[in-house]
């Protein structure tokens, strides 16, 4: 097991939190931290549709826990939700650009309407610092490499779309209202709890899935293309240091979220074959639309603004992501 460090140096007990999509993948990560550092309430928003019980469970144990089922696409949900809180993490959406291609307008609706009826909640309640989830997709058909926050391209899919419209909103919301906020563009984050199953499942969960179980792991694509794999600890800390700081530089920006190299699918395919020790091989297919072809982040504004610093290197996480997975799948043979 990775080691579990403090991204934060003051006493969290007399605040309390919201964390949206808290029980998904990366918000239960971020609301468990909170609740095993002591804060003194934290709220999860979830509708559930991405979200899972066993993460729900992970978080029931601590007593300053709250569960608020409910959909951010609702006005008054969000101001439920902001009563009494001091600080947001807004991980709540729709991920996925198949999925955006499949389904716009509803990626439309949660992810923009959903995001402003936050953003709208948190002016209300007067929370005292949001801080919410963007993507690297934001790059769309950008060249350049590393990727740099203040250069984009065109999107290439209403996924990529709905996220550069939340850093749109958020910049009139902190100009218009006051609101302190930032945001991040992550960089493929991975690791244990991500869902390895349903038609829009992650590529690393997916792969070590297909190799375990023996079942078609497919590759888009010839394969070189490239990806800055971000273990999903870094994306933690980025939060807990965004709804914390006191530096006012570093509000109303927005910032990547990444490790800083990069990985090509063959090469992450033959990493994970070589952990299991299989022999097992991937099939190819054609690449996927909306997909950018290479990603690599210049972290250095996290770095200057928020003291980010990814102490978890692609190979460490994979590692801990695959033994996490793996003695799901040893105990689910059990039973």
């Amino acid at each position: 097991m990775l080691a579990e460090p403090k991204f934060h140096s003051e006493d969290l007990q007399p605040y309390s939190f919201l964390v949206t999509g808290g029980a998904g993948f990366i918000g239960s990560h971020i609301a468990e931290y909170l609740l095993k550092n002591h804060a003194g309430r934290v709220r999860v928003l979830d509708n559930m549709a991405n979200g899972f019980k066993s993460n729900l469970e992970i978080l029931e144990k601590y007593p300053a826990f709250e569960f608020l089922e409910g959909d951010i696409r609702n006005a008054e949900t969000c101001n439920r939700a902001c009563e009494g809180i001091d600080f947001v993490s807004h991980q709540a959406a729709l991920g996925s650009v198949p999925r955006s291609i499949k389904e716009p307008g509803n990626t439309n609706d949660v992810n923009v309407g959903g995001f402003v009826n936050m953003l709208k909640a948190a002016v209300d309640h007067k929370v005292k610092q949001l801080v919410y989830a963007s993507s690297s997709s934001v790059y769309g058909d950008e060249p350049n490499l590393p990727k740099v926050e203040s250069r984009t391209g065109n999107c290439l899919s209403p996924y990529a779309v709905s996220k550069k419209a939340n850093e749109l909103y958020a910049s009139v919301f902190s100009n218009v209202y006051g609101l302190r906020l930032m945001g991040f563009r992550y960089f493929n984050i991975f690791g244990p709890r991500q869902d390895p199953d349903g038609p829009y499942a992650a590529v690393i969960p997916l792969f070590v899935k297909a190799i375990i179980q023996r079942t078609p792991a497919y590759i888009n694509g010839d394969g070189e293309q490239t990806r800055d794999f971000t273990f999903v600890q870094n994306a933690v800390q980025v939060n807990i240091k965004g709804m914390l700081t006191r530096n006012h530089e570093a509000l109303d920006k927005v910032y990547n979220v990444a490790v800083g190299d990069r990985t090509s699918i063959n090469e992450l395919y033959n990493k994970i074959k070589d952990y299991l020790n299989s022999d097992w091989a991937a099939i190819h297919r054609e690449p996927r639309n909306g997909d950018i072809r290479d990603s690599l982040a210049d972290v250095s504004l996290a770095e200057k603004y928020l003291d980010y610093h990814p102490g978890i290197r692609f190979e460490d996480g994979l590692y801990e992501t695959i033994q996490y997975f793996k003695e799901i799948y040893q105990r689910s043979k059990l039973n």
